[in-house]
This record gives structure tokens, C-alpha cells and sequence, in this order.
């Protein structure tokens, strides 16, 4: 049974939401956070990405940064910027990219749900971006940006989100890239409560280290409240849960940036890479690699009996190619691969091996959401940078705090 919660949800005036709507914090670098909010004073990157406005240089990570933050949150709060809520509330977050919508609910999910399993993950989180997430809530005392999670839809709960989409909605709008972001709110939040009271797991789409942070935020809230219930605010953090269906995923591509030529040639010969001119794989258990201006397809080997996990066409790269011919044990560390995000298609792979910033490039065959699913369900855990969910929901939208709340 999963445990959904209505919230008193900050949220910007109609009439300013356009500034102060942005990319999530983990899709940009500071410098081109900087960039972005250049002349928008509320733009919600102040709030998530704090550091540009302290000097060129600052490190993201100081105590400046965090402070910078909480205050520029609690100005928003406190000037009018974002308004809350007077009562608890749901929403329905749809986003249209490309003619493909996906619309999911904008809630508050469980903490406890998280530590119980019922919300599953498929990825492993590094402790320093778990830390800095981690001391952004506790500093902001707020979770200041939703993650995306996905569950096997049901019937009742479609026909509910339909009727809710045929009245007009709260926000509208068209961002640069060219997706559409609509928000509805619900008009009676407690039906969703206990619809979702029949889903037996949620999975974590995009925002491993976000759930994790806030499993750790609240035991440290634990420890500063002497009369912790469970029930408090800051035991639920927000979420778009959107039904497995609608969800699309991206390829995640990689390069290598030091490649011995004698290397590459046993890889080819033993892998048997033929050219090509079709720079995308055409199905699963495929791969493409460009090296030296030119585009090459071969099939990627599999284990003998292998698991949900060596199946994936990642894991047989990781296993049989990077580990095999290049040495790279730990992708997470190893200095010598990079991963590419598949909204940058392959053009970005060409880009840097041309530019000579890579020498070799993997273009890789998108991970299905049944195969998130299947991981999950086997409580294993993809290798790094499997999925690239598209399109990112927007920040800034609907905000959750734990320390304004009446």
C-alpha cells in the first residue's frame, strides 16, 4: 500500500511564472545556472543552485552557499514571490514533448515508503551529492524540487486524472526547449489518497539521490524533534508519479577519452564492428561506436544464464567492452569515460570525438521501462547512467517546505 499526502505547496503568481520556472539543479553546471538567471532575479535557480550569486569561484559546497539558499528561499517565501496554499492539495503535472505527453500526479510520497522498499530504486547514490542534497534540505528545511517516479498504472486512478484535465488548469506554459508544462489541482485530493492505497510499489525514475537525501534529512529532523510522530511535514517529499506507460527513456551514451589504437583494432576484429552509416542501434543488444570519423555497429556479448541485470545492454557493455578492452572496472570514478545524456543525441558523441576531447564514442539502445521494472522488482541495481528520462520536469512549479507550514 502506498501512502500519498496532500500539501500546502509554495507556488509562484501566474503572472511571474515564467521567471521563476527553470531546469531542475542537476542538468546544469554554475556557469550556465549564471547564465540562465542572468536578469531574473526570481528565477528558482537562486533557491537550487544558490552559489551564483556568491563570487566566480565560490565553492558550491561552503557554508555560504547553503545559507544563500535558505535566505533566498525564505525571501521568496516572504515577499510575495511564491504564495502558499491555504489548505492541503494535489496536483497533475502534464508535460508534451514532441506530440508525446505524459501526465503524472504531483504529490508527496513517504519517507517511510522509501526505507520500506515500497518506493524501489535501481541505481546506487554517491554519498558526496547524497551530503550536499542532504544539507540543502536541512539548511532550506524544505524540499525544494519533486522526483520523478513511475508505478503500473491502474484504470481508476486514469479515469480520475481525466476528469481533473477537463477543467481549466492552474499554469500553462511553453518553456525554450519547446515542452509543454500544464498543472491542474485537484479538486478533491483525498480520492487520490486512497486510490493510490491499491499500488503496491512505486519506482524511481529520475532522482536516486534526492530520495536518499530525503530519507537522511528526516533522520536528522528525528533527532531534533523530541516529539516526532512520523506524520509531521518533513516525512513526505514531493514527487510526479507518472504511469509506466506514458514514460519515455532516453539512450545514455558514453566516451572514452584515451583509446590505444591496438586496442581498438582487437576490439574491432574480436567484437567484428562492421561500418556503418546508421550512428543509432536499431534494437536491443546492439551498440555503436564511432572512432576516427567513422560510425560502427556490433552486437554486444551476453553471459551465459545471465540476470536482470547482466541482460541489460549496459551491464554487456560494462562487462565485455569497457571493463575488457579498456580497463574501466569503476565507471563511476574512472576518469577516462563520460557519460552523455541521450537528449544530446549522437551529433554530441561526433562532436567531441572530432574535437578530440574523446577519442571513441558508444552510442547505446535505449533501456525499457520493463527492464527498470524487472531490476527493481530483483532488489538489483543498474550499472551507472542506464536511463535518461525526457522530458525533465521543471523546478520552481510547486515547493515543499517543513518549516513555514502553519
Amino acid at each position: 500500500m502506498i501512502t500519498i499526502k496532500p500539501f500546502r505547496a509554495w507556488r509562484p503568481k501566474p503572472n511571474e511564472l515564467l521567471e521563476i520556472a527553470c531546469v531542475p539543479y542537476d542538468v546544469v553546471n554554475t556557469d550556465e545556472a549564471r547564465a540562465l538567471a542572468e536578469g531574473k532575479p526570481k528565477s528558482f535557480l537562486h533557491v537550487i543552485r544558490p552559489e551564483i550569486d556568491l563570487p566566480v569561484g565560490t565553492d558550491e559546497h561552503g557554508d555560504d552557499v547553503y545559507n544563500k539558499g535558505a535566505e533566498n528561499l525564505k525571501k521568496f517565501c516572504s515577499n510575495g514571490t511564491l504564495i502558499q496554499e491555504e489548505n492541503p492539495s494535489l496536483y497533475l503535472y502534464r508535460l508534451i514533448r514532441k506530440g508525446k505527453s505524459q501526465t503524472g500526479l504531483f504529490t508527496c510520497v513517504s519517507v517511510q515508503d522509501y526505507d520500506d522498499n515500497l518506493i524501489l530504486k535501481h541505481e546506487l547514490t554517491r554519498p558526496d551529492k547524497e551530503d550536499d542534497r542532504t544539507r540543502h534540505i536541512l539548511t532550506q528545511q524544505a524540499y525544494a524540487e519533486p522526483v520523478m517516479l513511475t508505478y503500473k498504472g491502474k484504470k481508476d486512478i486514469d479515469a480520475m486524472v481525466s476528469v481533473v484535465m477537463e477543467q481549466e488548469p492552474l499554469y500553462d506554459f511553453t518553456a525554450d526547449d519547446g515542452v509543454q508544462h500544464t498543472i491542474w489541482k485537484t479538486p478533491a485530493p483525498q480520492d487520490f489518497v486512497e486510490a493510490f492505497k491499491s499500488v503496491d510499489a512505486l519506482y524511481v525514475a529520475d532522482g536516486h539521490h534526492r530520495c536518499k537525501s530525503a530519507s537522511r534529512a528526516v533522520e536528522e529532523m528525528k533527532k531534533r524533534n523530541p516529539n516526532h510522530t512520523g506524520e509531521e511535514a518533513y516525512n513526505f517529499f514531493p514527487a510526479v508519479v507518472i504511469p509506466m506507460d506514458q514514460m519515455e527513456i532516453l539512450a545514455y551514451n558514453r566516451v572514452i577519452h584515451t583509446v590505444e589504437p591496438s586496442v581498438f583494432e582487437r576490439m574491432k576484429s574480436e567484437l567484428n564492428l562492421k561500418e556503418t552509416d546508421q550512428p543509432i542501434p536499431q534494437k536491443k543488444g546492439t551498440a555503436c561506436a564511432y572512432y576516427k570519423g567513422t560510425w560502427y555497429s556490433f552486437s554486444l556479448p551476453l553471459s551465459d544464464k545471465p540476470d536482470a541485470v547482466q541482460i541489460l545492454d549496459a551491464a554487456r557493455l560494462q562487462d565485455h567492452v569497457l571493463q575488457a578492452y579498456f580497463d574501466i572496472s569503476n565507471p563511476r570514478t574512472d576518469k577516462n569515460i563520460s557519460f552523455i545524456g541521450g537528449i544530446r543525441g549522437t551529433a554530441e558523441l561526433e562532436r567531441l570525438v572530432d574535437s578530440g576531447k574523446a577519442q571513441l564514442g558508444f552510442s547505446m539502445y535505449p533501456t525499457s521501462i520493463q527492464e527498470l521494472v524487472d531490476v527493481s522488482d530483483a532488489g538489483q541495481l543498474m550499472p551507472p547512467k542506464c536511463t535518461w528520462f525526457e522530458p525533465k520536469l521543471r523546478s520552481g512549479l510547486l515547493i515543499h517546505t517543513f518549516y513555514l507550514n502553519h
